[in-house]
Parts: C-alpha cells; sequence; structure tokens
C-alpha cells in the first residue's frame, strides 16, 4: 500500500512492525455520504488510489490516515470500521488462525504492492492483516491518526493467547510487540507505544456470554464536543460521551461505530 503520499526513503514494510495495527478501513453502502461526514467530523481530505474508484483514501495534513471500501466491493460485508495489523507472511498468518479456530472471511488477495486478508477471531472479532508496503510510514500514520485500537471480547487473556499465536506478539523476533495486563486490561505495546487494547472486565469476572466482541478503532482528536456536534449535526448520532468529554462513542450515517478521544499528552 503506497503511491499515497510517501516518498521512496519513507518505505516502511510490514514485516518491520509486524504485530501492531498498521491501518484501519471502514466498509459502508454510501461513499459519498461517508466522504462527507468523516469530512465534517474528522477533517479528512479525500482521494482515489490504486484500488480503484470504490475504495477512498482519508487523509490528515498529506498523510494517508484510513480507506474507506463501498460495501458492494467487498462482498457485501457488514458497515463497520477494521484494524488491519502488520504481518510478515499473509498466507502464514492465515493458516495459524484456521489452526487456532479462527475463520477467514476474505484472502489473502493481492493488491499491489502487498497482499491482505480479512479474518475473524475465535469469538467472531473481525480484523484484517497486510503484508507488503504500509500506506505511510507507520510513526506517520500513528501521529496522524488513531489513539489505539481496542478489542472488547469474552475473555481477554484466551483473546490475548489466540492473537499472540497468531500476530507473534511476544514472540522471540526482533522488534515483536510487548503484551502486559495493566489496570484490568491487556495492554499491546510497540515501539513503546500503547497500539492496541483488549477489555473483557475484572481479571477475576467469568467471562460475560452477552459480549459481542469486537474491535473498535480509536481516532485522536482536538477537540472531541466539536467532533459530536459535527457528528450530530452530519447525519450521525452520539451513543456515549464520556465525563470531561474526553471520549466520545459516535456512529456514523450508516451506523459504522467508531470513538473520538483526545489526544494524548506527549
Amino acid at each position: 500500500m503506497n503511491s499515497h503520499g510517501t516518498t521512496a526513503n519513507e518505505v516502511v514494510a510490514s514485516h518491520s512492525v509486524f504485530g501492531a495495527p498498521c491501518w484501519v478501513t471502514l466498509t459502508t453502502r454510501d461513499l459519498a455520504a461517508a466522504e462527507a461526514f468523516y469530512h465534517a467530523v474528522l477533517g479528512w481530505e479525500w482521494r482515489t488510489g490504486r484500488l480503484g474508484e470504490q475504495y477512498r483514501f482519508a487523509s490528515v495534513n498529506g498523510v494517508p490516515v484510513a480507506g474507506v471500501a463501498a460495501v458492494d466491493s467487498v462482498g457485501r460485508m457488514a458497515v463497520a470500521w477494521t484494524p488491519y495489523f502488520a504481518v510478515c507472511s499473509a498466507d502464514d498468518t492465515v493458516a495459524r488462525s484456521q489452526e487456532r479456530g479462527g475463520t477467514t472471511a476474505v484472502g489473502p488477495l493481492s493488491f499491489p504492492p502487498g497482499r491482505a486478508a480479512l479474518l475473524a477471531d475465535r469469538d467472531g472479532a473481525v480484523f484484517g492483516i497486510w503484508e507488503g508496503e504500509l500506506v505511510s510510514g507507520w510513526e506517520d500514520w500513528r501521529r496522524a491518526a488513531p489513539v489505539f485500537v481496542k478489542l472488547h471480547t469474552r475473555d481477554a487473556f484466551d483473546a490475548a493467547i489466540f492473537y499472540a499465536e497468531v500476530l507473534g506478539w511476544e514472540s522471540a523476533e526482533t522488534g515483536c510487540c510487548e503484551v502486559r495486563y495493566e489496570d484490568n486490561e491487556v495492554v499491546l505495546r510497540s515501539q513503546g507505544d500503547v497500539v492496541a487494547r483488549i477489555h473483557s472486565g475484572a481479571v477475576e469476572a467469568a467471562p460475560d456470554p452477552t459480549v459481542r466482541p469486537r474491535w473498535e478503532i480509536h481516532f485522536a482528536v482536538a477537540d472531541v464536543a466539536a467532533c459530536v456536534r459535527a457528528a450530530q449535526a452530519h447525519g450521525g448520532s452520539a451513543v456515549y460521551e464520556g465525563s470531561g468529554m474526553e471520549e466520545a462513542i459516535l456512529r456514523d450515517p450508516d451506523g459504522a461505530r467508531f470513538i473520538v478521544s483526545s489526544r494524548p499528552r506527549r
């Protein structure tokens, strides 16, 4: 995934940050409506890249941060935001997922200059994998877009074991992601930054069978309250607004759920 804003000396391959989130994609029924909504709420600018007219790239200050695909172009999949994790080999990752009870929805498919697949873990939470060049320099993407991605699931420890085995977390390879248990969550770090969290309640609590496992995307914004107002004014809604307006759960006009969070202090 390149030719969307990076220069030759900025090219970063998935193997250099394997196991970490490296991209997020929205599937939607109305590309034009999604572009207008996210431009109003998050200030994103849009352009078409190598993947054709049914896939748009969003950018912030020239840095590609997310993709939006028309549902019909991706097999009539559900409207949702999905995180993609960097891997060294899409084929090997799909095989490991299937061996451990995961399922494969799409792929691996070739999207020059790389390969992608859409998977689901043992509890049905959907995630993607990407092998190849990243859309933009990983550090630039991290600064410009998500704060982190978060998995809400029934059993955080079981989920962490699945993803560690499939994505290579805490492996012996140089540069792998580190996993720790902090504040009732499994926390994933890459190059020192928190890039993902897995949550299922207090450590002593039994798994909750009513939870619908899902990955959620947290986008960094300067003004959460302004995002809430813009979402409501452009056909979206606020599911939850946190105290002090440091975080809000929003839905876009098509029903896709995402989270806006105050920019972390550096």
